[in-house]
């Protein structure tokens, strides 16, 4: 048997676990962007006109910029625990499915994976915990069991 076919079938064997193809981080940044400008503006821009006073009330809210962000992650977890998209994560061609068994997440595990997110981009290492791994998957990804995949 030759050299290339012997290593071809290792390789064959070393990868039957990886099912997914993993999205990118720059993937992954600019679908938070483009969500954080289809979803979470919109939703600000409402709150602070439609709702209270203009900007100098909402500024001087403790409580709206806190709504503002439930009702994001509100928005972002029925998004993906319906279709497992949001607006950028479609744009870029990526999905959140659950890891256990590859559908999607509940609107609770959604929830969390969000939560944990803002606890993940407040202490900034857990956002980096990716690069260490070979599945891609962040602090919040890991405590949601989740994964982000190309489709």
């Amino acid at each position: 048997m030759r050299f290339r076919n012997l290593k071809k079938q290792q390789k064959n064997r070393q990868n039957p676990k990886q099912k997914y193809q993993y999205a990118r981080f720059v993937d992954r940044v600019k679908a938070l962007i483009t969500d954080m400008f289809m979803i979470y503006a919109p939703i600000l821009y409402f709150i602070t006109y439609g709702v209270m006073d203009g900007r100098d009330d909402f500024q001087s809210s403790q409580v709206a910029p806190l709504v503002g962000v439930l009702l994001y992650g509100v928005v972002y977890a029925f998004l993906l625990s319906r279709f497992a998209q949001t607006p950028g994560k479609k744009a870029y061609e990526i999905k959140v499915l659950d890891i256990k068994n590859g559908k999607n997440l509940s609107f609770v595990m959604a929830f969390v994976r969000f939560v944990a997110f803002l606890f993940s981009a407040t202490i900034i290492v857990g956002l980096f915990v990716q690069f260490f791994r070979k599945d891609n998957r962040a602090l919040h990804d890991l405590i949601a069991q989740s994964v982000v995949v190309n489709i």
